[in-house]
């Protein structure tokens, strides 16, 4: 008898610097310490709208996942890209504070 494949919620992180000699190191750190079983990083101008790491997170989400992002200028420069972003992928996503400037965006699919 075959069991249907079942895919588990996942945590994903995305951890993004600006400059070429900047690191992920306390990002990677916190991301993992959040229980991130995937990191996506990327040395990229904020200001860029194609990010090619953040285009793969984005596509690769599915219902129920988690995104963490270490602050939330990682990942969006502005609330109107924020929304973009959620936009893009047709989710709505619940925000979820957590200590200190970490969130936690809670992927559900729109009705």
């Amino acid at each position: 008898m075959l069991l249907p494949k079942v895919r588990l919620k996942m945590i994903v992180g995305y951890a993004r610097v600006s400059a070429r000699d900047q690191d992920f190191a306390g990002q990677v750190a916190d991301l993992e310490a959040g229980g991130c079983v995937k990191i996506y990083r990327e040395k990229i101008s904020g200001a860029k709208t194609d990010r090619p790491e953040l285009g793969k997170l984005m596509r690769r989400l599915e219902e129920g996942d988690t995104v963490i992002v270490c602050r939330l200028d990682r990942l969006a420069r502005s609330t109107r890209d924020l929304l973009n972003l959620l936009d893009q992928i047709e989710w709505r996503a619940q925000l979820v504070a957590h200590a200190g400037d970490e969130l936690r965006l809670v992927l559900a699919r729109q009705r």
